[in-house]
């Protein structure tokens, strides 16, 4: 992974401004690590990929983050404080290209889901509709004692169990952390999506990075390409010059 230069993390921003998450995710990806094909990194699990989009965050800005999640009780709003390195302090372990599960008479095989099943499933708009695409794009093969069946015939207790299989397999996929509000001590585990986080940082740069242009533009009429190129630290000199 390398480190985005201001004028492609612009180009990548402008470009996925009309693109769904998932999407902007690999553009991102894509541009960081050249090295890497786009079809296999939307053929990364999604556990895999959040690494990825963690480790890409960290290169822009650094590893610490302000977060915010309201109360579901009183509403409150609390500012969380996390760090990349924290959230990927565990051992890196690949996950396996294929997993198998035995419950209730059952026996299935099936993979992770990877970006591929999230684009598919953001044309849905219902959520259990979303999930049973997914599970019917992962299931690899499954059995009723020596009957084979679809997915569409499993019951909820054996999804509950291939769901709770993946997420065991790829922790990074659904990253949760448990808070308790100072307010009216309500206990709840807040969801963190580093794909959604990135991208609203990456958006409020963008539009700051561009007013930065527009002032150093009008002040001494130098191109877009000649400010980008400038260092922050330069750039922050000449903003302060102009009084911008």
């Amino acid at each position: 992974m390398r480190a985005l230069s201001a004028g492609e993390l612009l180009e990548v921003w402008e470009y996925g401004a009309s693109q769904p998450l998932v999407q902007r995710a690999l553009e991102l990806l894509e541009a960081a690590c050249p090295e890497i094909s786009r079809d296999a990194l939307a053929a990364l699990s999604i556990g895999e990929r959040d690494a990825r989009m963690l480790m890409l965050r960290e290169e822009l800005w650094g590893p610490e983050m302000t977060a915010f999640a309201p109360c579901p009780a009183c509403r409150e709003k609390l500012e969380l404080a996390l760090d990349t390195r924290e959230i990927l302090a565990s051992p890196a372990q690949k996950p396996p290209e294929e997993l198998s599960l035995s419950i209730a008479g059952y026996s299935l095989t099936f993979r992770l889901p990877t970006s591929l099943e999230m684009i598919a499933a953001s044309r849905r708009t219902d959520l259990e509709e979303c999930r049973a695409l997914i599970l019917e794009r992962c299931l690899v093969s499954a059995r009723h004692g020596d009957t084979p069946i679809g997915a569409d015939e499993l019951p909820e207790e054996v999804t509950a169990g291939v769901a709770h299989s993946m997420a065991e397999a790829d922790p990074l996929a659904d990253i949760q952390f448990r808070l308790t509000c100072p307010c009216c001590e309500h206990e709840w585990r807040a969801p963190f999506d580093i794909v959604a986080f990135l991208w609203t940082e990456i958006e409020v740069w963008a539009r700051r990075i561009l007013g930065d242009v527009h002032a150093l533009a009008a002040a001494y009429g130098w191109s877009e390409r000649e400010i980008l190129s400038l260092t922050p630290v330069r750039r922050q000199f000449y903003l302060e010059m102009v009084g911008a």
